[in-house]
């Protein structure tokens, strides 16, 4: 959802939002009815904008089923607040109506005591779905599967299955309805077709005659990013999710693999900047949390610059002889990182869509270092340009030896971006060997290693072709 339509649908819930107010003070037995045009996502935003102890009154206003689905599109921290100041009973109300996989991500948001609570409450048959799915790690398949999918005998008559497709229908909520498993008589999956294949199938046609048999699956234990690429790559709605014995366990919807792309984007992004993913929302992180996780990159970068100072202490005696020099130190390490952070923030997408994989680090040294050396050149260039410009329109004045000046920062750029690049494109298959996230290879990191190295290149340039000079 793009940020101007999500802002056009709050500035809508701000306006709707007293009419709901003066209907739960005069009249909240028509609560229902007014407002059963509005998407769930639409009245979870009016319920935001309502004093907080006023959000249950809402939920208790609107039919059963109604609340369920609001209370799914609640914000995380005002949902658990709510949750955990209400009655347990009715609390277990709500999260009974709501899909398997939601309510356990509800559970896990709440304080440990109140969801045990409130778990304990809920009728039997979906305590029992839901311990179940509480038993799988949240990142894995397991942890965002919903039991709530259609599956027939592969056996069946197709308009046999039509009856029991129907039947699941009106019996309750479903979330995957528009796709059809078949099984065996152990429960294994063996074949896949839509609704509307189902419908257009011969009468009288087994569903194994109809069924595709090639069905794409992940195992429960898959991570939650195998998911995403999974699901990417043959352009799924819904990807079955399967034991050892290729049992269907529980399907995964595409809005729950929206989530897990998002949250996985949001985790790199983060990294790319320098800290460690926050657990939360920006705005629902303690502020504890937000020094907690910043610091200590913060200060893993600080000792990566002290080395830096150290680089620069130990040419002082250069520095203290050619002033000049000193004028293009910030233009060499900033060359330096800024084209490390360009071929780390390359890599490390290309890893994440699986374009690149381990054994790929060869191929990608072969495409780097050229381009390492031709944009080393262009900016080698610019930098001798600049030099012999200034010196022209006499805007500084380096002195006779001003072409071996211009050489010396040509050559330093040439040397500095292409190191630059060949580390930003390598650390991350580095970091991958040794079983870290490649993500972790953020801009900052790599900025800061190469600063290190490119003050050695620009200061080993200078005394190789001024030493006689101003050295």
């Amino acid at each position: 959802m793009t940020p101007d339509r999500r802002e056009k649908e709050k500035s809508v819930a701000a306006l709707v939002a007293p009419d709901i107010l003066d209907l739960l003070e005069n009249e909240p037995s028509s609560i229902a009815a007014e407002t059963e045009e509005l998407h769930p996502a639409d009245l979870a935003d009016v319920a935001e904008l309502l004093p907080r102890e006023l959000v249950p009154r809402l939920l208790t206003a609107l039919a059963g089923p109604r609340a369920a689905a609001v209370l799914e599109y609640l914000d995380e921290e005002l949902r658990s607040e709510i949750l955990e100041a209400m009655d347990p009973e009715e609390a277990a109300v709500l999260l009974a109506g709501m899909t398997p996989d939601e309510r356990v991500d509800v559970l896990d948001e709440m304080d440990e005591q109140a969801a045990d609570e409130i778990l304990e409450a809920i009728p039997a048959k979906e305590r029992a779905e839901t311990e179940r799915l509480l038993q799988y790690e949240p990142d894995t398949a397991g942890g965002l599967m919903t039991t709530e999918f259609v599956s027939v005998p592969e056996s069946q008559t197709v308009e046999d299955a039509l009856a029991a497709v129907r039947g699941m229908a009106r019996a309750g909520r479903r979330e995957a309805m528009g796709t059809v498993y078949s099984v065996d008589a152990h429960g294994a999956l063996t074949g896949v077709l839509s609704l509307r294949e189902l419908l257009a199938a011969p009468e009288g046609a087994r569903v194994a005659d109809v069924a595709w048999s090639e069905v794409v699956t992940v195992p429960v234990t898959a991570d939650r990013e195998e998911v995403a690429q999974l699901t990417s790559n043959y352009d799924l709605v819904a990807v079955p999710v399967v034991d050892a014995e290729r049992r269907l366990l529980g399907v995964i919807t595409v809005d729950d693999v929206i989530d897990v792309i998002q949250e996985e984007q949001t985790e790199d992004v983060q990294k790319f900047g320098g800290l460690e993913a926050l657990e939360d929302s920006y705005m629902n992180s303690s502020f504890g949390e937000l020094l907690r996780k910043r610091a200590g990159w913060l200060m893993i970068l600080f000792v990566g610059e002290m080395m830096t100072a150290g680089a620069m202490a130990y040419y002082q005696e250069e520095i203290a002889t050619a002033v000049v020099l000193a004028l293009f130190v910030p233009l060499i390490i900033s060359s330096g990182g800024n084209s490390g952070s360009q071929a780390t923030s390359l890599i490390i997408r290309a890893m994440a869509l699986r374009e690149v994989r381990l054994g790929d680090w060869w191929r990608v040294v072969m495409r780097e270092l050229p381009a390492g050396l031709a944009l080393g050149s262009i900016l080698g260039l610019l930098g001798v340009g600049r030099v012999l410009l200034w010196q022209s329109l006499g805007l500084y004045d380096y002195g006779p030896y001003y072409i071996r000046i211009g050489l010396t920062v040509g050559f330093s750029l040439v040397g500095v971006v292409t190191f630059g690049t060949m580390t930003g494109a390598m650390l991350p298959f580095v970091l991958r060997r040794l079983g870290f996230d490649p993500a972790s290879a953020s801009a900052p990191f790599v900025a800061t290693l190469v600063d290190v190295t490119g003050l050695v290149i620009y200061f080993s340039f200078a005394l190789l072709l001024l030493r006689g000079t101003l050295l």
